[in-house]
C-alpha cells in the first residue's frame, strides 16, 4: 500500500479504540468490531488514530488505556469485558487506571435487574440476581451506564482527564446498538458539523510502484484529500483501488475537493498507460 502524510482532514474528534479478548490475540475471533467501529467513526467525521487489541489480562488492559490516555484522544473505544464472568475484566482495569472504586450503580442494576425480568417473563423462570450477574452492574466510580437494547450489560461512559472513555460490550449486535443509540449523539456532537466525501477508483494496467508517484502529485495539488492505495491483484498484471476521501464543514467543500483529486489522477494514471473506472463504495 502507498500511504500519504501530506494531507489535512480537519477532524477534531480523535479516537482510539481498544479491542479487548483472547479470543482475538488467538485467531479464533476476527476483529470486525473495530473494523465496524472505524467505518462508523469516519463517516460521522471521527479520526481514528489507532486500534490496540490486547488479552483479557488486568494489568495489560490497564498499561494499555495508560498508554492511550497519555495521548488525551476524544474519545477513548472499549469492546469487550463487560459480562458476568471471571475474564470479564475490563471495568475492573479502567478503575484500577483511573483510581476510582468499584460500586453497585443504581442505574445500571436497574437496567440490569430490568432485563433479566424480561427474561423470567420469556422463560417462565425465576432468576436471581447473582454476584456473577452483580458484576455487570458494578461501575467505576463517576461512571454513566448507557442502555443496551440487544443484550445485558449496560455500556459504560466516564470522564478520563481529558478523554471520555466508553466501554462496549464484545458482542456485535450488543456493540451496534448501544453505539447507535448513545454513542453516535456523542460523536456528532464532539466532531461538529464535518462532512465526509468519499470516491473509490479502479485502476488497472499500471504497476503500484509506477503509481506511488503519481498519487504524490495529485495529493501535492490537492492537500486536503487523502489517497491511499489498496492492491487487488499482484504485479505484473495488478488492479488496484484507490481511496480518496476529505472532510469538510461544507458538502459542496467536501465534494468539489474529492472530484478535483480524482481528475487529476485519473488524468495522471491515464497519461502513463493505465486505465481508471470510478468504483461503488
Amino acid at each position: 500500500m502507498v500511504l500519504q502524510k501530506r494531507v489535512n482532514l480537519q477532524m477534531v474528534c480523535i479516537v482510539e479504540i481498544i479491542s479487548i479478548g483472547n479470543e482475538l490475540l488467538i485467531g479464533k475471533t476476527a476483529n470486525s468490531n473495530a473494523q465496524w467501529l472505524a467505518r462508523r467513526f469516519t463517516s460521522l467525521g471521527g479520526q481514528v488514530r489507532r486500534i490496540i487489541v490486547v488479552g483479557d489480562a488486568l494489568d495489560e488492559i490497564s498499561s494499555v488505556l495508560e498508554d492511550s490516555l497519555s495521548r488525551k484522544p476524544s474519545l477513548i473505544i472499549t469492546t469487550g469485558g463487560l459480562g458476568p464472568t471471571f475474564d470479564d475484566m475490563t471495568l475492573e482495569a479502567i478503575a484500577q487506571t483511573l483510581k476510582a472504586p468499584l460500586s453497585i450503580n443504581e442505574e445500571a442494576l436497574k437496567m440490569v435487574r430490568e432485563k433479566y425480568h424480561q427474561y423470567e417473563a420469556t422463560t417462565g423462570k425465576k432468576i436471581d440476581l447473582t454476584p456473577a450477574r452483580l458484576k455487570m452492574a458494578t461501575l467505576p466510580k463517576g461512571a454513566v451506564p448507557l442502555p443496551n437494547p440487544a443484550g445485558t450489560a449496560p455500556g459504560v461512559l466516564l470522564k478520563a482527564r481529558e478523554s471520555r472513555i466508553i466501554a462496549l460490550p464484545g458482542v456485535p449486535m450488543e456493540m451496534e446498538a448501544i453505539f447507535e443509540g448513545s454513542v453516535e449523539p456523542l460523536v456528532r456532537e464532539a466532531a461538529g458539523d464535518v462532512f465526509i466525501c468519499e470516491r473509490s477508483l479502479k485502476v488497472t494496467e499500471i504497476m503500484e510502484s509506477a503509481l506511488s508517484p503519481l498519487i504524490d502529485e495529485a495529493m501535492h495539488d490537492n492537500p486536503h484529500v487523502y489517497i491511499k492505495s489498496h492492491p487487488k491483484a499482484s504485479e505484473p498484471h495488478p488492479w488496484i483501488e484507490l481511496h480518496l476521501m476529505t472532510a469538510s464543514e461544507s458538502k459542496d467543500t467536501a465534494e468539489k475537493r474529492v472530484e478535483a483529486a480524482a481528475e487529476k489522477i485519473s488524468q495522471l494514471i491515464l497519461e502513463h498507460g493505465g486505465k481508471v473506472v470510478p468504483l461503488k463504495l
